[in-house]
């Protein structure tokens, strides 16, 4: 497992491989950095033709971890959960030109959310939702600022999540050490708008990770869902059970590791060792079975 405590997991409908080469290829410095197979034999019937098939691919992009799972068409990627990609000037004189090219890269058979122009918060920006669903925030960074990493995931309070964007912030910075609140700027004060005093944009630290957040300030129908979790590498039981404890108010949606929080976010609590843990015997079909992941049952 990478050192990144959190990493963002994208649910690939039958597609894993094509989307992650897509991916890195479309960004520069990135690599396929393992792949992991479903077990030839053992598996439930509605998984028997995914037998001896890619199941997951870690890969980085830009120097940050990512997951894609192979899977089925039972959930869709959608803006809920993007990533900024920031090009800074201070460290890259050529940033808009290798912000250009990768927007270029990503456009392709995809859909321009926010066309890339000059908006009030940056000189370029652009919000594009590429082929194969996922979205991505280019912004170029406006140098004198405080410095970020090149990808941060971003989380989008829309539909019935509306004005929850603080407590969210507030809920994770507290469940999770080495947090803080960077950036916060809030909608402006006025009685005629319904997001009066919400928040904007933020970004915070989890386990010393960047990540953002916005309330919507348009109308959206989509919410969180499974298609694009996070994962939390835990090294010991007593970590699983706190994250699971702290994360977990689904009881519905706890299964294999997986849990969904008060807002929806799901969430993937899973031993370091994991790896190890599902190449012994019978191990993917133990994981099938369990809702909290149990060590010692494995």
């Amino acid at each position: 497992m990478s050192d990144q405590k959190i990493t963002p997991n994208f649910w690939c409908n039958n597609n894993a491989k094509e989307a992650v080469e897509f991916w890195v290829e479309a960004f520069p410095d990135s690599k396929i950095k393992n792949v992991e197979y479903y077990p030839t034999e053992g598996l439930p019937d509605f998984q028997k033709d995914y037998a001896g098939k890619e199941l997951t691919f870690e890969f980085e992009l830009a120097g940050y971890n990512f997951m894609a799972i192979n899977a089925g068409n039972e959930f869709k990627i959608n803006p809920s959960i993007s990533c900024f990609v920031n090009f800074d000037p201070k460290y890259d004189d050529k940033a808009e030109e290798h912000l250009n090219d990768l927007w270029d890269r990503l456009v392709e058979g995809g859909n321009a959310l926010m066309p890339l122009d000059e908006y009030p918060f940056s000189k370029k920006y652009g919000w594009v939702q590429d082929k194969f669903g996922m979205s991505w925030q280019l912004i170029l960074t406006n140098p004198e600022g405080e410095d970020r990493p090149k990808i941060i995931p971003s989380f989008l309070f829309a539909s019935t999540n509306t004005k929850r964007a603080e407590e969210a912030i507030n809920f994770y910075t507290d469940v999770f050490s080495d947090s803080k609140i960077g950036n916060l700027q809030r909608y402006p004060e006025d009685e005629n708008n319904p997001l009066s005093g919400s928040i904007m944009f933020s970004d915070f630290q989890l386990n010393n990770e960047w990540f953002a957040a916005m309330d919507a300030g348009t109308e959206h129908e989509f919410v969180f869902n499974e298609a694009l979790s996070m994962s939390v590498v835990c090294k010991d039981q007593n970590e699983i059970d706190y994250f699971w404890n702290k994360l977990s108010a689904d009881p519905e949606n706890e299964v294999c590791g997986w849990c969904k929080d008060k807002f929806g976010v799901s969430w993937q609590v899973v031993p370091e060792n994991i790896k190890e843990l599902l190449n012994k015997p019978d191990g993917f079909q133990k994981m099938m079975g369990m809702k909290k992941l149990v060590i010692a049952d494995f």
